[in-house]
């Protein structure tokens, strides 16, 4: 099974902000659909059900306090010039928060042989592009200062990934709530 560990955006206000925004800019790419929304802590690949069972026991020891992330500004990967992912990004501290929940993951993994071969960077993917589109940075421009409200980040899911002709179909494996 294709896993991974994330966050999910439940906040309807932000949600829709997020398709207002896929709906406003004038980009060839392919919207990620609003129910999708999320923040990737550690994308694991494939995995048996035994790896996903040691997975669990071990995301269950990750202790971490609830908290607030802002969700604003808009930017690339890899670069500017040669878009492939769209993505909106947070405010500095519920980043920092972001990047400490994603290392205690990261850390509860490790023994199990999983690594990250690059470091987290907070963000939510709103279009994939699969087209060389060429530099969009003066349609990103018109939405860099956008603010697209605050969510509550209460707990991760392990999620399970099935890949379609339609895109990826998610569903819940488990969920792990804050607690201190």
């Amino acid at each position: 099974m294709r896993a991974f560990v994330a966050i999910e955006i439940y906040s309807n206000e932000i949600i829709n902000l997020i398709s207002k925004f896929q709906s406003e800019i004038n980009i060839n790419a392919k919207p990620v659909e609003p129910h999708n929304f999320h923040f990737t802590l550690q994308f694991l690949g494939d995995i048996s059900q035994d790896i996903a069972e040691k997975v669990m026991i071990s995301l269950n020891s990750v202790k971490f306090s609830s908290f607030m992330v802002n969700f604003k500004g808009v930017g690339v990967f890899p670069k500017i010039k040669f878009p492939r992912v769209v993505w909106i990004g947070t405010d500095e501290n519920g980043g920092n928060s972001l990047i400490e929940l994603a290392k205690k993951v990261e850390n509860a993994l490790i023994p199990l042989g999983f690594s990250v071969d690059k470091p987290f960077k907070p963000h939510i993917t709103v279009f994939r592009i699969k087209n060389k589109i060429g530099d969009i940075s003066k349609e990103l421009d018109k939405f860099k200062s956008i603010d697209f409200g605050t969510q509550e980040i209460t707990g991760f899911k392990l999620k399970q990934s099935v890949l379609s002709s339609k895109g990826p179909v998610y569903s819940d494996l488990m969920e792990i709530k804050a607690r201190l």
